[in-house]
């Protein structure tokens, strides 16, 4: 049996670097928004749908993501509809990973999703991490991002979850505040889960 262990955290916290801990233990890690990506790429099973819905966001390479941002905001229910059209595809996506997996034989797959408990995935999950660090040291790392600003960083964290919320959801909090500290955390999370298998 597959354990399904999602992975979770807000902007900043050091999500992508952890998944990258697990990744280095063997364990396969399936990305949201690289899912994403292939959905929008050319020939990708997103695009057919978004181009319908907004036609002015495909190019010869896939979806512009640049214009679809522009659709969107044009259109006051834009982007409900365009989660409407994704987030389902994404599901397909995850499911079709752990299905693969299963049949490999993996023990434990990863699975990053950023709004993870906004969507509801979590009950598709037999396991939930959830990365954090201070309010400061979060600020600190989205701020140093090319082309951050603070409006931006604001309006990022109004459409998700707050992280004490996320913390005392999850079956583990992570704490990202230095590479050894995650480090220990991931190799604890990872020995239970295996522990339960021997047991």
């Amino acid at each position: 049996m597959t354990f399904r262990l999602g992975l979770t955290g807000s902007i900043g916290m050091g999500k992508s670097t952890t998944a990258a801990m697990f990744a280095r233990r063997g364990h396969p890690v399936w990305d949201a928004d690289a899912a994403v990506h292939r959905l929008y790429a050319a020939g990708g099973a997103a695009t057919g749908p978004v181009a319908a819905a907004f036609p002015g966001a495909l190019t010869a390479d896939g979806i512009d993501r640049a214009a679809l941002k522009q659709a969107l905001a044009r259109e006051p229910g834009g982007l409900s509809r365009l989660e409407s059209i994704v987030h389902p595809l994404v599901a397909a996506d995850r499911v079709d990973f752990v299905r693969r997996a299963e049949a490999a034989g993996v023990r434990i797959v990863v699975l990053d999703i950023p709004l993870l408990f906004e969507t509801g995935a979590e009950a598709a999950m037999d396991g939930v991490a959830v990365v954090s660090t201070s309010e400061d040291r979060q600020a600190q790392r989205v701020m140093a991002r090319p082309g951050m600003t603070r409006e931006n960083f604001d309006l990022i964290l109004s459409r998700q979850m707050p992280d004490a919320e996320k913390r005392a959801r999850a079956d583990w909090v992570i704490p990202t505040d230095n590479i050894e500290q995650a480090e220990a955390a991931v190799a604890a999370i990872c020995s239970e889960i295996g522990s339960r298998d021997n047991a």
